[in-house]
């Protein structure tokens, strides 16, 4: 299709002009304000379509084409703009809580001449964003420039990557309550969201993982956004997914010549949100330093859940007049501050490197660190997450890192100083046993991690062992959780599964708050957990990737434990549903010895089942499907169906794919009913499930 058969009775001008406006609308809706109204794909035609339009009719090109978007020609270098109203820094207070916001509101009111009896000054609190300062220049409306902070007074045009950032209008709103001056400066922060550094670092790894030259990881998301609207190829900025908040205004066509007469600063910045900028949801107005306290310290306490990085608040005072009267103290504003959080990187040494296992058996290598004061607490333990990431970041003993903490996030070591490095240190490598229980380490054809293979046996998973195996689906010992096995662990009371069915009321009597009738009812619920069935006792055991599905499978293909526990790699392939990973990881379980002690032991405690002979190899109707279920379904609850499908040699999903056969949908089906119909995947409601468990189509 080209681009004459897209155009009917409308001039190519008009029509340019009318997709322009519906693509500024719909990606303001989608990029802004998180509410789409079209899907993606429709998104995507009319983009196709303007394209196709300015490649054909060059003359009809502007600057404020949605089409700039994904990157214009690589620069030779920045240019240098100077800044008409100067880019000033505001005054940092580091205080504690209390004492940072007071004594700015104290500062304030003695400049105001105010006495304690006179009402609170109201301000306006927002979020100190990491990331860097950007000034836009519209002129009637359209993005003509962007530039950044530099020194203050002369900064570099980067106006060809900042126009990759799809929360940045070119083009202004104008059916805004507020007419759009001549002249318009808009100052706000350019930022990485999380999600999407960790995505960038992600591409990076796997760029230098291909041997490509020249590639690296980013420390943070601030020196990652700082890197990509410094970048001289726009096309490489356009891969970074830079986002914006806007908070001020520079250079302001005056009243007196059409432009905007605001009277607080809050007005402001709902006037930029009018235009198409967007604002932090979390700004308000506040009274007083009790108010300024309270958000600061909600902030501080909530910031871990933004998707985005902050390393503090700021105050300004909302009244316009008051910040004119006020004016500024050696190029700071006296009606502004920021307040910042304790910081949450520094340097410090590493003592030494060891490694932890964790409750599920993963081995992590852990940096042990100089003490040292970061985001707020005192740091002397840094996670490596595993051997990979401690070679590639290469920390080596003695070395002198960077160590970042963000909130309740474990404490990890970004990267390492190597200037300060001395010396020839080796690098780390994990062991191959695990150092709680000796077992054999191991770690699966594409998986980053190590882990223990003593599940059974290894004393740093024995929570999560009888938890696994005391689960509903599993074997079941109703009234044993999370608390209780905790008291029953930490007292060594219980080492292993078996000791389990040694308890007596005797050993319960001692925990905390353990009375009689408690102790008698979860007595009676190990006892009646002795009669299971194999399914149930081998999704127990806690093997690794072996689920609900694959025990299952398990016991209908052999019909006996032994025959499970004997069987070698190449029977287990042999089961629906087993693959070489599962077959080694069943295989390797079994290896271990102490595993097997384990089994023999809780079978001679009385833990019993039904065994018999392998089941008929005959074709089950649902055999090689993967269904997912959604909603509520008229009679069969979500695990009676799983059941059902799985009995039918059927496989249940958690998500939705492009290898899901079937979603099975009853009433208020969400998320994965949209994603099926996205996919194309069939959707089948009850009754048409029953057919294809009774042999249909």
């Amino acid at each position: 299709m080209n681009a004459t058969t897209l155009i009917s009775d409308t001039s190519f001008a008009e029509r340019v002009q009318t997709l322009r406006q519906q693509l500024q609308h719909h990606g303001h809706r989608y990029y802004v304000l998180d509410e789409p109204e079209i899907p993606d794909a429709e998104y995507d035609r009319l983009f196709t379509e303007l394209q196709a339009l300015e490649l054909a009719h060059p003359e009809l090109t502007s600057p404020d084409s949605p089409t700039l978007r994904v990157g214009g020609l690589p620069l030779a270098q920045f240019t240098s703009v100077r800044h008409a109203v100067p880019m000033l820094s505001i005054r940092t207070e580091t205080d504690t809580l209390a004492t940072g916001a007071e004594n700015f509101d104290a500062r304030v009111r003695r400049e105001l001449g105010l006495t304690p009896t006179d009402t609170p000054v109201e301000y306006v609190a927002e979020l100190k964003f990491d990331g860097l300062a950007m000034n836009l220049r519209y002129e009637n409306g359209v993005l003509v420039r962007a530039a950044t902070r530099g020194d203050g007074e002369v900064g570099e045009d980067v106006t060809q990557n900042i126009r990759t950032i799809r929360q940045i209008p070119l083009r202004l709103n104008a059916a805004a309550a507020i007419d759009i001056p001549a002249i318009l400066e808009v100052r706000g922060e350019v930022y990485m969201r999380r999600d999407e550094f960790e995505a960038l670092n992600e591409r990076q790894c796997e760029k230098i993982a291909r041997g490509a030259k020249g590639e690296k990881t980013f420390v943070n998301p601030r020196n990652a956004a700082a890197g990509g609207v410094r970048q001289l190829d726009p096309a490489i900025a356009a891969q970074r997914r830079l986002s914006f908040f806007a908070y001020g205004l520079g250079e302001v066509t005056p009243a007196t010549q059409g432009g905007p007469a605001f009277k607080t600063h809050y007005d402001l910045l709902m006037t930029l949100k009018a235009w198409g900028f967007p604002v932090a949801e979390q700004t308000k107005v506040v009274r007083g330093a009790a108010e300024l306290v309270a958000f600061h310290q909600h902030m501080g306490e909530t910031r871990d859940q933004l998707p985005y990085d902050i390393d503090g608040v700021v105050y300004k005072v909302n009244s316009l007049a008051l910040q004119r009267q006020l004016g500024f103290v050696t190029r700071e504003p006296r009606w502004a501050v920021a307040h910042k959080y304790p910081a949450q990187e520094q340097l410090t040494t590493v003592l030494s490197i060891d490694v932890q296992v964790g409750r599920t058996g993963k081995l992590t290598p852990v940096a042990k660190l100089a003490p040292v004061f970061v985001g707020g607490v005192t740091v002397t333990n840094a996670t490596l997450h595993n051997e990979d990431e401690a070679r590639r970041k290469d920390v080596r003993i003695g070395d002198t890192v960077i160590v970042r903490r963000a909130g309740d996030v474990i404490p990890e070591v970004v990267s390492v100083v190597l200037e300060k490095r001395q010396g020839q240190a080796e690098q780390f490598t994990m062991p191959r046993q695990c150092p709680v229980c000796g077992s054999a380490a191991v770690r699966e054809e594409g998986e980053a991690d190590y882990r223990c293979t003593g599940g059974l046996f290894c004393g740093a998973q024995r929570k999560e062992a009888i938890l696994h195996y005391a689960h509903r689906r599993a074997v079941e010992v109703d009234g044993l959780g999370d608390r209780l096995v905790e008291l029953l662990v930490d007292a060594n009371i219980i080492r292993t599964l078996p000791d389990l069915y040694r308890l007596g009321l005797t050993s319960l009597a001692g925990l905390d708050r353990m009375a009689d009738k408690s102790a008698n009812n979860l007595l009676e619920a190990i006892e009646k957990s002795k009669q299971t069935t194999l399914p149930r006792f081998l999704f127990g055991l806690g093997i690794r990737h072996v689920g609900e599905a694959t025990a299952k499978a398990l016991a209908r293909y052999f019909g006996q434990l032994d025959a499970i526990m004997n069987a070698s790699e190449a029977e287990l392939l042999a089961v629906d549903d087993v693959g070489p990973v599962v077959a080694q990881s069943i295989r390797t379980f079994f290896d271990q010895a102490h595993n097997r002690e384990v089994v023999e032991q809780l079978r001679a405690c009385g833990v019993t089942w039904e065994e018999g002979e392998p089941a008929e190899r005959a074709p089950q109707p649902l055999s090689g499907k993967t269904f997912v279920i959604t909603g509520t379904l008229p009679t069969l609850g979500r695990d009676e169906a799983k059941d059902k499908v799985e009995a039918a040699g059927g496989k249940v999903a958690g998500s939705v794919s492009k290898k899901t056969d079937y979603v099975v949908a009853g009433t208020e089906a969400g998320s994965k009913l949209t994603k099926a119909l996205e996919l194309g995947v069939k959707v089948i409601d009850e009754n048409q499930l029953m057919e294809l468990l009774n042999g249909g189509a």
